[in-house]
């Protein structure tokens, strides 16, 4: 049996892109910040979200059937704090950046580096979470700058050429 200290930290060590997962509709408005995001297939357009059933806004999302995914770019590392951060509001969440309904009404990040709206066509517990199954609606993308990573515990930027090229 593999000890979940053990587990976590291995895990720590995949790399994943950061995301601030959006809902609004009947139920209210919530978003949370995510690396548990990848897709299923492109044929229909489809994506997976995991999220821990605990989460005080797991209701929303499940109750409104609906979300955007907003990639984070690598300067919205505070961003995606915010979105983590138990102790803040969903109200002052949403105030500290500009946000537009897509086709879903979900908020789509005004300058995320893309954004997915999606219907939640399929939901799977497994363990503490619930695996969304997101059919993408609309899909808008922002400008193309370095994107935002989470590996080994700390955020990272990706893509910025001036690095590369160094």
């Amino acid at each position: 049996m593999i000890d979940t200290h053990e587990f976590r930290n291995g895990m720590a060590m995949l790399t994943g892109a950061v995301n601030v997962i959006t809902t609004a509709g009947a139920d209210g408005l919530a978003g949370f910040t995510a690396t548990a995001v990848c897709s299923v297939t492109d044929q229909p357009p489809m994506l997976l979200v995991c999220m821990n059933r605990s989460s005080y806004a797991h209701r929303f999302f499940t109750a409104n059937g609906v979300l955007c995914v907003n990639l984070l770019g690598g300067d919205q590392q505070d961003l995606s704090g915010l979105f983590a951060d138990r102790n803040v509001s969903m109200e002052e969440r949403f105030q500290r950046a500009r946000w537009q309904a897509l086709a879903t009404g979900s908020p789509a990040l005004d300058d995320a580096l893309v954004s997915f709206d999606c219907r939640i066509a399929q939901i799977h517990d497994v363990g503490s979470h619930s695996i969304f199954y997101c059919e993408v609606e609309q899909m808008r993308q922002g400008d193309q700058r370095p994107g935002l990573v989470y590996f080994n515990r700390n955020y990272h930027r990706v893509g910025d050429e001036s690095r590369a090229a160094g």
